[in-house]
């Protein structure tokens, strides 16, 4: 497994290389979010790892352009930036796990093998994938509705893709929790609520028929 660390804090950026490569992983490390940008363009990696406050790009700003470039690049934020909104931005900007500083490294570990396998299940995955009317295009990250585009952001694209994954299955907000966003359910918080009608209002809004669909008491189910 080839990784990529973008981190400006030397001392960090070591310890994180000793780990890594006692797992038997190749380690790259840029110092700042232009080397990143650089390394990112010109090699192949099974995760990109990135801090946030770096040096001339940050790594928000990295992560998008990492995604429109290379929309299946697993990408791990870890910072000591540890709000809600901070996690938001992060998945916003397209990443697919987020990691606090300071971590135990084992989770470290743990995460960077999970986004591997992830993205190897992708791989393997239909590259349209069809509810009813609804298309996605998994390569392309384009989604249609009769045939009319239909924009979506980082994260809607994350849960959508989960849903229709799971067409007529009822997946739970503990399930896209964990298994979209990989955050440990907060029951305080309505962000899986808010997101499930971001995506109604888009896919469902201004057609008769209805694809996305609340079981009380359950979750939610994608079903033509």
């Amino acid at each position: 497994m080839k990784v990529l660390l973008v981190e400006d804090e030397v001392s960090l950026a070591s310890f994180i290389r000793k780990g890594v490569e006692s797992e038997g992983y190749v380690l790259d490390i840029a110092y700042d979010g232009l080397m990143g940008q650089r390394m990112a363009d010109n090699n192949s990696y099974d995760v990109i790892i990135l801090d946030v406050n770096l040096p001339h790009i940050n790594g928000f700003d990295l992560c998008r352009y990492i995604k429109q470039q290379s929309p299946r690049q697993p990408v791990l934020m870890l910072t000591a930036l540890d709000s809600l909104t901070d996690k938001e931005s992060g998945f916003d900007a397209g990443a697919d796990d987020y990691l606090v500083k300071p971590f135990v490294f084992r989770e470290l570990i743990l995460r960077i093998k999970a986004l591997a396998r992830r993205n190897a299940t992708h791989e393997g995955m239909k590259s349209v994938l069809r509810v009813a009317d609804l298309e996605l295009n998994t390569e392309a990250r384009t989604l249609t509705r009769r045939g009319q585009p239909i924009d979506l952001t980082a994260r809607e694209y994350a849960l959508l893709e989960y849903l229709m994954i799971n067409q007529g299955r009822i997946v739970s907000r503990i399930d896209i929790a964990e298994k979209v966003w990989d955050l440990h359910f907060d029951t305080n918080t309505n962000i899986i609520d808010v997101y499930i009608n971001y995506l109604r209002k888009k896919i469902d809004k201004e057609f008769d028929h209805k694809l996305l669909h609340t079981v009380v008491g359950m979750g939610y189910v994608l079903r033509a």
